[in-house]
């Protein structure tokens, strides 16, 4: 199986690869509530629009949910390794 790794600190992702990585679902599953980052900025979870949650990860990467891990045409959020064994086989 062949594994491609990427810094997303360094290399930050683009808007296209946000949406595309989402492949339609609500940016709410990519975005990481739990993140210091976020409780740091003081904001109403339930008053974000996908958009805001979309912007707010271009500007702060600390904000994805990690890892993001795609298989195949899957792709997965801060999954744990039961969810990936599962999906490798």
């Amino acid at each position: 199986m062949e594994v491609n790794e990427r810094d997303f600190f360094k290399e930050p992702f683009t808007r296209e690869e946000i949406k595309t990585l989402l492949q339609g679902k609500p940016a709410s599953e990519m975005f990481s509530f739990k993140s210091p980052s976020f409780k740091a900025l003081g904001l109403d979870q339930e008053k974000l629009k996908d958009n805001d949650l979309i912007n707010l990860m271009l500007k702060e990467p600390r904000l994805i949910r990690r890892p993001v891990v795609k298989i195949g045409k899957d792709v997965y959020f801060g999954t744990d390794s039961k969810v990936l064994e599962k999906a490798l086989k």
